[in-house]
């Protein structure tokens, strides 16, 4: 699956940091702009795995699940 989102980074003294206005609670941070690009990925990708498996919770066995992919 492939998921683009904005990354917002700016500068706080000698951090950089991060966040994604599309993912709440998305913070990155780091000493380069790569540094903190990859701790936003890094952050982005957790929350949204912990929100998959917190909406799979309760899913009846005999449901229908697909994916759906969105461009």
């Amino acid at each position: 699956m492939h998921n683009e989102f904005t990354a917002i980074i700016g500068r706080d003294g000698d951090w950089f940091i991060g966040w994604s206005p599309e993912v709440p609670g998305a913070n990155g941070q780091g000493r380069t702009v790569d540094e903190c690009r990859e701790s936003l990925r890094k952050a982005i990708q957790l929350i949204l795995e912990d929100r998959r498996q917190d909406g799979l919770r309760g899913v009846p066995q005999d449901a229908i699940r697909e994916v759906v992919t969105v461009e």
